[in-house]
């Protein structure tokens, strides 16, 4: 795999080749980089490293031809901070921190356009292919960087990311926009840092693939469980990157893309050091190393990880089927405010139920096996509210069928808090197994510190009781249907959706209640999950939204039905129900493991090997002194 371009440092005549951060010496280069700087008369006080004595230059590595056009000064040198000489007064901080951001106001204001570009990849615009130029961007502008410069440059590439991304969070606040998306930046902050460090490490576009997948690893564990929306998989869940997850899962996906991107980027290196190579030292032997062939084969890499996906088999062979009714009875309004008067929701949910039963009682429509409903389609206790109750019922007795029911249900044991269910309603006997939601939303089903925050912030009085989480997975046998009850965010999470697949589900619902977020692009957003779910574990996946979007997903990814936001519908279908298992299913975690294990131990390895370059460098320039002292 290239590596990218040599960027190590030109040397001296008369010394022997300097080590670069990682400790390999770096070979003498005549060609000009992009963004190398010559030792001006400035001084330390323009932020510059002063020049070695014997005329060697010190030169910055090359980020590509965006990042050298940025501006960004020259790195200190590798001993450490560039130190005034002399007896020269250290400038002030304000002073220091000025220069700091005029040098990088270019990078950081590229690293921001990256960032919306690659929100842009997400749904609802979803143009993937601008993951792997947002990737390759953010390879190049943190590239030969120090640690804390590429930590900088990752945030500025995060924050606008998230802000972009998570803009349908703004029916909460602006303020709740922003501040998670300066959570989730900081993340973006740590893998900026680490691309920075890995950069002049051999084969680094690896590295940074490897990286991009242990900073979506911590993303979805902390804090208070994880958020692992934006992940580069869920850009790519209609790309021919797809297939991939059928092997190792959504890391895998993301794995992939990174990698693509990053390659991408090392081409872009390449491409410019051959352009800035001066045509009296193109020999054949130099444009094979600094241009034609890191190109080529840059590029070559990239396009057999791209369509790497399509000799991946996807499984969608049925062992069984089941007809199936997905009913999206709507709501009066979107916002926060959606639930309206109580039993507003449920009556809706009833009458399109109704209007169903009348369908197949007059032949227009064949009997459905089973029917679902959407997550909060009861907005009453059906086992606390007698008229709830009645309803269900009603609808249940009226189509004949069982329906998958969500409903909010008090804790039967610890009071004040309710639980999230999926609840299996017999036209007969009536409620049966359920499942429990097993990971709240924080903040919008359960508050955190709720004593203290609420003193401050007003508004999480809104969520006046805190959501019980279950624990076990939603398998639930439904008519002919085994199922797998998925619960609203639930289907962002590797784990849950995996074991409810390993624990039995033949096929998936994603119960769903979006009306909140209603044409905000958080709908397209979590359908496109679905499809990579699907495709992950070889299911079919029914997505049940009280004010859409609804759908019914084939195994390979497909959309095959969905409805409009905002409207009541009914949706039938023949799903498809399977048995096997994918290999993503059997090998779990292991990918995800793997992959960032490998990248941390990278980063490490880099940061040992460039603090050891910089011990000799130390002791080479002592002895440099030692000798001009014996030689006066």
């Amino acid at each position: 795999m290239p590596s990218g371009p040599d960027t190590t440092d030109a040397t001296t005549p008369g010394r022997p080749a300097r080590a670069d951060r990682t400790g390999v010496p770096a070979a003498a280069d005549t060609a000009p980089e992009p963004g190398e700087a010559s030792v001006s008369a400035a001084g330390p006080g323009a932020g510059d490293a002063a020049a070695p004595s014997g005329g060697e230059r010190v030169r910055r590595s090359p980020e590509g031809a965006a990042a050298g056009a940025a501006g960004g000064g020259t790195e200190p040198p590798a001993g450490g901070r560039a130190r005034p000489s002399g007896g020269a007064a250290r400038p002030s901080r304000t002073r220091r921190l000025g220069a700091l951001l005029r040098r990088e106001a270019a990078r950081t204001a590229l690293a921001a356009v990256a960032g919306i570009a690659l929100g842009l990849a997400f749904p609802p615009l979803g143009a993937w292919p601008l993951s792997l130029a947002a990737v390759a961007a953010l390879s190049l502008l943190t590239r030969g960087r120090t640690a804390r410069q590429g930590a900088w440059t990752g945030f500025a590439f995060g924050l606008p990311f998230f802000c972009f991304l998570l803009k349908w969070l703004h029916v909460v606040g602006w303020d709740a926009t922003f501040g998670l998306s300066v959570i989730q930046a900081l993340f973006v902050c740590v893998l900026g840092a680490g691309l920075a460090v890995t950069s002049r490490l051999p084969a680094w576009p690896l590295w940074a693939a490897c990286l991009w997948v242990a900073e979506e690893w911590a993303r979805d564990r902390v804090p208070f469980g994880g958020f692992p929306w934006g992940r580069l998989a869920f850009a790519n869940a209609g790309s021919p990157f797809t297939p991939l997850a059928a092997l190792g899962g959504a890391p895998l996906v993301t794995f992939a893309v990174a990698l693509a991107g990053a390659l991408l980027g090392a081409a872009a290196l390449a491409a410019w050091r051959l352009r800035h190579t001066p045509r009296t030292s193109r020999t054949a032997a130099g444009l094979a190393r600094t241009g034609g062939l890191p190109v080529l084969g840059s590029l070559a890499l990239a396009a057999a990880v791209t369509v790497s996906g399509y000799a991946v088999p996807v499984h969608t062979k049925a062992a069984d089927t089941a007809d199936i009714a997905v009913v999206q009875g709507n709501v009066q309004q979107a916002g926060m405010d959606f639930l309206g008067r109580p039993m507003m929701i449920l009556d809706n949910h009833v009458e399109a139920t109704l209007k169903l039963a009348e369908r197949i009682k007059s032949g227009e429509t064949k009997r459905p096996d089973l029917v679902i409903w959407p997550e909060n389609a009861s907005d009453l206790d059906p086992y606390q509210h007698a008229q709830a109750r009645a309803r269900i019922d009603e609808a249940a007795r009226a189509v004949g069928v069982p329906i998958l029911v969500g409903a909010l249900v008090d804790h039967p044991t610890k009071e004040g808090y309710v639980e999230n269910q999926g609840i299996v309603w017999d036209p007969r006997k009536g409620p049966g197994a359920s499942y429990t939601k097993q990971h709240p939303v924080p903040f919008g089903e359960y508050v955190p510190f709720r004593d203290q925050l609420s003193k401050v912030i007003s508004r999480l009085q809104r969520v006046p009781r805190d959501f019980y989480p279950g624990d076990h997975t939603g398998v639930l046998q439904v008519g002919p249907a085994r199922l797998g009850d998925v619960i609203c965010f639930e289907v962002a999470y590797d784990e849950i959706v995996r074991d409810t697949v390993n624990d039995g589900a033949r096929a998936l619902v994603i119960q769903t209640n979006n009306a909140t977020y209603g044409r905000t692009g958080q709908p397209e957003q979590q359908l496109v999950m679905s499809k990579l779910r699907a495709v992950e574990h070889g299911r079919a996946v029914v997505t049940a939204a009280t004010s859409g979007i609804s759908a019914v997903v084939a195994p390979d990814g497909t959309v095959v039905q969905r409805t409009d936001e905002f409207t009541q519908d009914v949706l039938t279908a023949r799903l498809p129900l399977r048995d096997g298992t994918t290999l993503a299913d059997r090998v779990g975690a292991g990918p995800e493991w793997t992959l960032a294990l490998a990248g941390v131990l990278a980063w490490a390895a880099a940061w040992v090997l460039g603090r050891r370059a910089r011990g000799a460098g130390g002791a080479e320039g002592r002895e440099d002194v030692q000798a001009e002292g014996q030689q006066q």
